[in-house]
């Protein structure tokens, strides 16, 4: 018996979480001080502010008929490691992530960051979004788009 249905391959979606901690400052070398003061309050902080992230990647894709998978799960989570954990957790994304040195580091681009460096891991065509929660109710969905 075979993953497919009146002989077409299914296709199904997977997703996995992992969560981190960062701090980091919101603030444009575009903008003045007080210009940054006004658009990001409390979050231009200059000793900066923190997050406890929670980050859902998904990959979407045939599922093999001898596998039984999208993607290996034990794969995905190394891939995630690699992507988001090492470079991103109980770091400074001003200070220590060359990335956020010109870009304001806004969930937004903590999301594309995300999705590019899951670039370099995952098998091409597989990973279909990436979603931040910098809390339960502010959520950065991302698709490479």
């Amino acid at each position: 018996m075979s993953a497919s249905v009146s002989g077409y391959r299914c296709r199904a979606r997977v997703s996995r979480l992992v969560s981190f901690s960062v701090i980091h400052q919101l603030h444009s070398q575009s903008l003045s001080n007080d210009e940054n003061l006004k658009l990001f309050g409390k979050c231009n902080n200059l000793n900066g502010h923190g997050h406890n992230y929670k980050v859902v990647v998904t990959v979407h894709g045939e599922i093999d008929p001898v596998t039984g998978m999208i993607i290996n799960l034990t794969d995905l989570k190394g891939y995630m490691e690699e992507a988001i954990m090492k470079p991103l957790d109980h770091k400074n994304l001003d200070l220590d992530v060359p990335y956020f040195a010109d870009i304001v580091s806004t969930t937004e681009n903590v999301a594309v960051y995300i999705w590019e460096n899951l670039h370099q891991f995952i098998p091409v065509g597989l990973l279909y979004k990436v979603k931040v929660y910098e809390t339960d109710n502010n959520i950065v969905v991302y698709k490479g788009e």
